[in-house]
């Protein structure tokens, strides 16, 4: 079943056997698979790590309550429509499909108000990037860590549910259930980690298959299971759009061969510099 579109200038044989190593995509952003000790009983059990240095690429929100879109798109369309390099889900969504669960905000656009229980939170857009990094995942149960506090110095926020809190620690109970995953992360060097993996994976299992994989991975957050989660990129020739299909409550095999529209996304977009 086909559920990836892959295209590279390379010799297709380089990306089938998913090396090891990061592979350049541009300056700024490589490309690894990650091959899981423990397998998944579906799929090819690769897991694939995108790098991005915010300090080359922005990081963006785009999504229905912002743009006024009278529906959803995939990944793929919400890229081509906004001229993102790359696009993911920005976190699950409330029934009427355009709500974030948790907060989320964006350059004083607020998607949700709401501060739930999920003790994850992905800030960008520095007030002062003089003091304050580019992109950064706070856990909400540190000393002094809040939502409020967080937004005096960051313009665009979004709160997701915890998977690894920093500086690596695994949060996720050993429970039976698995499904595809989407999951963004922050590296020991403060650079934006784009996951995904078709396979199904309990999350306690696939938080220890990314923490042993030397990726240097600090903090982690759930973006989106099952057949909705996604990733999409597309840099000069080459193309990847993966998303998912199992999830043990909707859909239990490998069997979805489309993505889906989805309300909210996170894009890169090479940073604009003054010359």
């Amino acid at each position: 079943m086909v559920f990836a579109a892959i295209v590279f200038s390379l010799a297709a044989g380089a990306v089938s056997e998913h090396a090891a190593d990061w592979q350049l995509i541009a300056p700024g952003m490589e490309l690894r698979w990650v091959a899981a000790k423990t397998p998944s009983p579906v799929g090819d059990s690769q897991i694939a790590v995108l790098r991005i240095d915010p300090k080359t690429w922005d990081l963006e929100l785009v999504g229905q309550s912002r743009t006024g879109d009278s529906a959803g798109k995939t990944a793929r369309e919400w890229a081509r429509a906004h001229d993102l390099a790359v696009a993911i889900n920005a976190g699950m969504f409330l029934p009427d499909y355009k709500t974030h669960v948790g907060y989320m905000e964006s350059h004083g656009h607020v998607n949700s108000s709401r501060i739930n229980g999920y003790q994850s939170v992905a800030a960008f857009d520095p007030r002062n990037p003089g003091k304050r990094p580019p992109f950064r995942i706070f856990d909400l149960d540190e000393p002094g860590i809040t939502v409020p506090a967080i937004r005096e110095d960051y313009a665009s926020l979004v709160q997701n549910l915890r998977l690894i809190k920093r500086p690596g620690m695994n949060r996720w109970s050993k429970l039976e259930k698995r499904w595809s995953e989407v999951a963004l992360g922050e590296d020991r060097e403060g650079r934006i980690l784009f996951v995904f993996s078709r396979s199904p994976f309990s999350m306690h299992t696939f938080n220890g298959e990314l923490l042993s994989a030397g990726i240097g991975l600090v903090a982690l957050q759930h973006l989106e299971g099952g057949p909705e989660a996604q990733l999409y990129m597309k840099m000069g020739d080459t193309e990847l759009e993966l998303f998912g299909s199992s999830e043990t409550s909707l859909m239990g095999g490998d069997g979805n061969a489309a993505a889906w529209p989805i309300p909210n996304v996170l894009g890169i977009k090479r940073k604009v510099t003054d010359n």
